[in-house]
């Protein structure tokens, strides 16, 4: 989930930068105190959340909101910010979904978020298309065993043994495959559905049919555990 903040209060713009960079699959795109920067940036990234200063951030709140219906290709959510409660029916008159009081709390700022997420749930793609002049070639998701970088392109390694290649870097795909697709080095994004063994001495992840030894490092620690402990949880335990 893509954000923008369009904050004056530097205290609350880097608070909500912090906090959400702990969170799973949010990335920032920029801040700004200016409302025709914050419009560039909406129009130029597309994010799906806007946080919104309501604390004199806007001069007209209403021309940005119509400016943002009137061009934007993709609708964002806009979460309003404020000192006063006053500001809260004007957001909401608005269509804002949602407002948070400062002072700004992390659990304040996760419960907007997982309403979000409840509201909003990610889509993603089952195939990749990679086109070439008139050349469509489609790739089925659940056929992708892990995604490896080399320099600005990337190879999908596939179940039934073959390789393709696409001319677009390791990141281009990354935001575009489920939830069960981890990066875990920064030339690797693996299928967690096919791997059958996790390493932490040799620091490295199998992968089944046909055999592939993956390393990770301790960049991407966080996704291995967090991978672990999902087919941990899965798994009949008997100890070796």
């Amino acid at each position: 989930m893509k954000y923008i903040i369009l904050e004056k209060d530097d205290e609350s713009e880097q608070f909500i930068k912090i906090t959400l960079n702990g969170l799973e699959n949010m990335g920032f795109l920029g801040s700004t105190k200016n409302h025709m920067e914050a419009l560039n940036l909406i129009y130029k990234n597309i994010p799906d959340i806007i946080f919104i200063g309501l604390d004199g951030a806007l001069e007209d709140l209403s021309g940005f909101l119509l400016d943002i219906v009137q061009h934007s290709i993709h609708r964002p959510a806009l979460i309003a910010i404020s000192s006063s409660k006053k500001h809260a029916y004007e957001a909401f008159q608005y269509g804002f979904f949602d407002y948070i009081l400062k002072p700004i709390t992390e659990l304040n700022l996760r419960r907007s978020i997982l309403k979000y997420k409840k509201n909003y749930p990610p889509k993603f793609y089952e195939t990749i298309c990679l086109k070439s002049n008139k050349d469509y070639q489609y790739l089925n998701i659940d056929d992708i065993l892990f995604l490896k970088a080399d320099n600005n392109t990337t190879d999908f390694h596939l179940k039934d043994g073959s390789t393709v290649g696409a001319y677009k870097t390791l990141k281009t795909f990354e935001n575009a495959l489920p939830l069960n697709f981890l990066r875990i080095h920064k030339s690797y994004i693996i299928n967690s559905k096919f791997i059958s063994r996790i390493h932490y001495g040799k620091s490295v992840c199998i992968i089944k049919n046909p055999s592939f030894k993956i390393p990770f490092t301790k960049t991407f620690k966080d996704n291995i555990d967090f991978m672990n402990a999902r087919l941990f949880k899965k798994s009949f335990i008997a100890s070796n």
